[in-house]
């Protein structure tokens, strides 16, 4: 397991009973995990808790007034963090772990990089592409995580939305659409990437009402990404938090769409975050990263 060590303003600080309490800079929250079956019910306070209203949504309960969001960082990166309706508040901590990748691999690159980041949420491996020198094309379906996305790149201080350019590092091409459609439009016109990074949902929906489901869907669009890739791609990263998607079977995959075309080595490994009170690492999803030979 590649595990996330280096954060100053996060910490995991304990789990049990299908909860996880965790540290976000200054304040503390008590969020539902269904991967965490093992312990009694967690016996602390935070200073707020989500509790699941239906299947789909929920609220937060305070036990001290918090603001509507605040500001964390790593490794010179901000993030904007807020506890939303559906429990997530803006930031995979355990990703760390590959922004760190993205970033080392790109600055020693020694040329000019091309990324897209599909899925891309809040532009957490959009920032660090950025900082590291790259160009990112960041997408999302969502025009709210897009907007979200910005404002991090803005506190990051690698986007000023004032100036025509970036303000540092890379620059960022800001798109909504559904990925599948705007990987066709790529294809067509002749698009290339010297990175692909991909953090798939489960379930969802593209802007037209499209509905995705991972497991029908997962081969085709890799193999659209091997078709937007350049004839000297640096890497593809695949992140998948679908339970029954081991890290072996996307290894597998990608040998078999990616690694038809070019030649390829996989890494594929579960992420995951420590605990503070059992001294324990928690896997958090999983990673499979083609290096090209």
């Amino acid at each position: 397991m590649r595990v996330a060590t280096d954060w100053t303003d996060y910490e995991l600080l304990d789990t049990s009973s299908g909860e996880r309490l965790e540290r976000w800079g200054e304040y503390t929250l008590i969020r539902p995990d269904p991967q965490v079956m093992w312990g009694s019910e967690l016996n602390k306070t935070a200073d707020a808790k989500y509790i699941r209203t239906d299947s789909k949504s929920g609220e937060w309960l305070h036990n001290r007034k918090i603001p509507d969001n605040w500001n964390i960082s790593y490794k010179g990166l901000t993030f904007k963090v807020k506890p939303t309706g559906f429990k997530h508040t803006g930031v995979f901590p355990e990703q760390a772990v590959n922004w760190d990748f993205c970033t080392e691999i790109i600055s020693n690159a020694g040329r000019e990089i091309n990324v897209l980041n599909l899925f891309a949420y809040t532009g957490g491996a959009t920032l660090a592409c950025l900082k590291a020198g790259a160009n990112v094309c960041h997408l999302d379906a969502v025009k709210g995580m897009v907007e979200w996305a910005k404002e991090n790149a803005t506190l990051s201080g690698l986007w000023n939305p004032d100036e025509v350019g970036q303000a540092g590092g890379g620059s960022p091409r800001w798109i909504i659409d559904d990925a599948v459609k705007f990987l066709n439009r790529e294809i067509k016109r002749g698009k290339k990437y010297d990175a692909v990074i991909l953090d798939p949902p489960s379930y969802g929906r593209g802007t037209g009402g499209e509905m995705w489901k991972l497991e029908d869907s997962l081969n085709s669009l890799m193999l659209k990404c091997t078709e937007v890739l350049s004839d000297n791609p640096l890497f593809l990263m695949l992140n998948s938090y679908t339970t029954g998607l081991s890290a072996q079977a996307t290894a597998y995959l990608l040998h078999m769409t990616v690694g038809r075309k070019y030649s390829v080595t996989v890494e594929a490994d579960e992420i995951g975050l420590p605990v503070k009170a059992s001294g324990l690492n928690m896997p958090c999803g999983c990673t499979a990263i083609v290096r090209f030979i």
